[in-house]
C-alpha cells in the first residue's frame, strides 16, 4: 500500500498527487504500462483531486446513495469486488501507492464498476478538510500496516486521535469495519474503538467476516499457514 515517487517519467501522476504523505510511509513501486495508461485515461472520470475544502460526494458520484470511505486499498482488488457486490453503495477509496492507484483504475474499467472514486493523498488531510460531518455511512480500514516492532507502534494509523477525527464524519447508524492479520494490532483496534462511547461493537469482541468482504489471496495463504485474521465492526449510536 506504500510507494515512492522517484521516477517522474515512470510514475507520471499530476504534481498534486506526488507530495509527501503523512498517513503512510512511501516506498518504491513499479508502475506497469497498463497501470500508467489507466491513470492517464481514467483519472478525469474516476479520480478525485485533493482540495482544502469540502467535497460534495453526491455530486461527485452523481447520486444520493450511501457513501463509504476506504483508507488503504492496496492494489484495489478487494475494493472492486466489494463495489460489485454492493452496487447501490458508493466508495471513496484513498491510497498513496502509485501502482495501486493505477491498478484499481484498470480494474474499474475491466469490471465495468461505476461506484468507486479514487484519491491519492494523505487520508488525514482528506478527512480533516474534504469530508463534511455526517457524510459517511461506513468506513473501511483493511489490513493497515501493523508496524509490528514495538518502537514503531506509534506509527500505526488506528489510534485514538485519528479515530476521533473520523467519527464526526460518520452518520448515526453508520459503521466502522477494520481488519488485521496481526493479533496484537487487533487488540489495539478493539481497545481504541471500544474507548468511544458513541460506538457500539456489533459482536462480543471480533466480528464474523461480513459477506461483502472477499478473502484476499494473501489472507488465504496466511490462513493455510495457520495465521489469524480479525474483523472488527462497530456501529455509531
Amino acid at each position: 500500500m506504500t510507494d515512492s515517487i522517484n521516477n517522474p517519467s515512470e510514475n507520471n501522476i499530476p504534481p498534486e498527487h506526488a507530495r509527501s504523505i503523512r498517513s503512510f510511509v512511501l516506498r518504491q513501486g513499479h508502475m506497469t504500462a497498463a497501470q500508467q495508461r489507466a491513470i492517464n485515461t481514467l483519472w478525469p472520470q474516476f479520480g478525485v483531486d485533493y482540495q482544502a475544502e469540502p467535497l460534495d460526494l453526491n455530486a461527485r458520484f452523481g447520486r444520493d446513495n450511501p457513501k463509504v470511505l476506504e483508507i488503504g486499498f492496496g492494489m484495489g482488488v478487494a475494493t472492486v469486488e466489494i463495489a460489485k457486490h454492493l452496487p447501490d453503495t458508493d466508495f471513496l477509496a484513498i491510497d498513496v501507492h502509485g501502482p495501486g492507484v493505477g491498478n484499481i483504475l484498470k480494474l474499474i474499467e475491466e469490471e465495468g464498476v461505476g461506484n468507486i472514486r479514487v484519491m491519492r493523498h494523505d487520508a488525514v488531510e482528506v478527512v480533516e478538510n474534504m469530508l463534511a460531518d455526517a457524510s459517511l455511512d461506513g468506513i473501511h480500514i483493511f489490513f493497515p500496516d501493523p508496524w509490528h516492532k514495538k518502537r514503531h507502534n506509534k506509527r500505526r494509523l488506528v489510534q485514538t486521535p485519528f479515530v476521533a477525527k473520523l467519527l464526526p464524519k460518520l452518520k448515526s447508524g453508520g459503521y466502522v469495519h477494520m481488519v488485521t492479520d496481526w493479533e496484537e494490532y487487533a487488540v489495539q483496534m478493539l481497545e481504541v474503538l471500544g474507548g468511544f462511547g458513541e460506538l457500539e461493537n456489533t459482536a462480543a469482541d471480533y466480528a464474523p467476516t461480513p459477506v461483502y468482504r472477499p478473502e484476499t489471496k494473501f489472507e488465504a495463504r496466511g490462513k493455510r499457514l495457520g495465521h489469524g485474521v480479525w474483523d472488527l465492526v462497530f456501529r455509531k449510536r
